[in-house]
């Protein structure tokens, strides 16, 4: 990874900053909500799975904000749609403290789910069409980090701040990543392929396009609706597991998710490396197949330890598949509407997949409030239909990206 970085430019590295940094700070206003689910129900009389409707809501709405920002980028250029973005995100998450009833709370946590949609696609088009090919794999493992470091930082807030700042200061340091703006303006340059493509005066129709790889886009879609109910089905829940069914404190429950989110970014970053050689589907089939192994320990665990060594390993094995997502869906992406495809295909299959925490909420109090085995249940189904659909799917490792750099020295 140190040596990917080193060969890239500096422009490069600031891009490939940027874009880490957007995806990581917009998980970590997601991911907030995760930790204070408890708290809003009894503020507002309801019970978990009432609030857990308000996942449901931003997961739903994320496909419709991928579709505009997607397309806005496609048409206007990623740099600037980006910066809108991480505006849009931090505005609504610091508003979600403000929710003087659990309807606002709803409404505000969909509109920022339209802003979180937007962001993934936007910022891993533009690293990925402003980095050399053989670099993609190290820096799809890093971008797709963002996600679960996101998920460390509001685990540390959680830790170290919830006790003084409650749930609705939680929300209000979403304000925060809107300085991001700052830096990109600064340091970062559009991508290169998509001012190839503009000084063409070539107008992608997303339609014909769409129409023209249907069974790719449809095949994408079904892919990433799997991937998520991968990632969002071992973790949205498990602070709420820890704390319903094993009783632990806020600070052990943040102790344990930021062990997890560390084996997450690890294994991101693993994955993604390794992808460079062993292939994308291959890499993703490892480490589909490897969570099931780690199920046992990490849902039915019986100490502190044992659960935090279980997390930790099935976070790894979790996100390194998800590692090469970033690189996989831009590389099948069509040329002419990369601002739009892997993004659209990405939130279209968190749609698909967006009921999972009411559905395994709804499984554990059917069982006696047995979340671990609503856990296990979705882990271990999920494991082995993502490895069969990568298994039997395509890749495009390393193809050229018109008018993107072919070596550093391009860019």
């Amino acid at each position: 990874m140190l040596q990917t970085l080193r060969d890239l430019t500096p422009k490069q590295r600031g891009t490939v900053l940027a874009s880490y940094l957007g995806w990581t700070l917009d998980a970590f206003d997601f991911f907030i909500l995760v930790f204070v689910m408890e708290d809003i129900a009894k503020e507002f009389g309801a019970n978990i799975t009432d609030v857990t409707f308000a996942i449901f809501l931003t997961l739903a709405a994320r496909p419709l904000g991928a579709l505009l920002f997607g397309l806005a980028a496609d048409r206007f250029g990623r740099r600037p749609v980006l910066m809108v973005n991480i505006l849009a995100y931090s505005l609504l998450g610091f508003a979600s403290g403000f929710a003087p009833s659990l309807a606002a709370l709803l409404v505000i946590r969909a509109l920022f789910g339209v802003a979180m949609g937007g962001e993934w696609g936007v910022g891993a088009s533009l690293t990925m069409e402003s980095i050399p090919p053989r670099t993609r794999g190290a820096v799809s493992g890093l971008l797709q980090t963002g996600y679960p470091s996101g998920y460390l930082i509001a685990s540390i807030v959680y830790f170290a701040l919830y006790g003084v700042i409650g749930w609705r200061g939680m929300f209000m340091v979403g304000a925060l990543p809107a300085l991001l703006v700052v830096y990109i303006r600064a340091k970062v340059d559009e991508s290169p392929a998509f001012l190839a493509r503009t000084s063409v005066r070539h107008e992608p129709s997303l339609m014909r396009t769409l129409r023209d790889n249907a069974g790719r886009f449809l095949y994408v879609v079904v892919l990433m609706t799997a991937f998520n109910f991968f990632s969002h089905g071992t973790q949205d829940l498990y602070p709420t597991f820890l704390r319903q069914q094993h009783h632990f404190d806020p600070h052990t429950v943040g102790l344990i998710a930021i062990v997890y989110n560390i084996g997450a970014i690890l294994g991101g970053i693993t994955f993604g490396t390794l992808s460079e050689r062993i292939g994308r589907r291959r890499g993703i089939v490892i480490a589909a197949l490897g969570a099931l192994l780690i199920i046992p320990l990490w849902a039915y665990g019986t100490s502190p330890v044992t659960l935090a060594t279980g997390a930790f390993l099935m976070q790894f094995a979790v996100q390194g598949a998800w590692g090469i997502v970033p690189v996989h869906l831009n590389e099948l992406s069509p040329h002419e509407i990369r601002g739009t495809f892997p993004g659209f295909a990405y939130q279209t299959g968190n749609l698909l997949a967006s009921a999972n925490a009411t559905i395994q909420a709804s499984v554990a109090h059917a069982n006696g409030g047995n979340y671990a085995f609503a856990l296990a249940l979705v882990a271990a189904i999920v494991a082995v239909v993502l490895a069969a659909l990568t298994a039997l799917g395509i890749e495009a490792r390393g193809v050229k990206f018109p008018g993107g750099p072919d070596n550093p020295m391009d860019a």
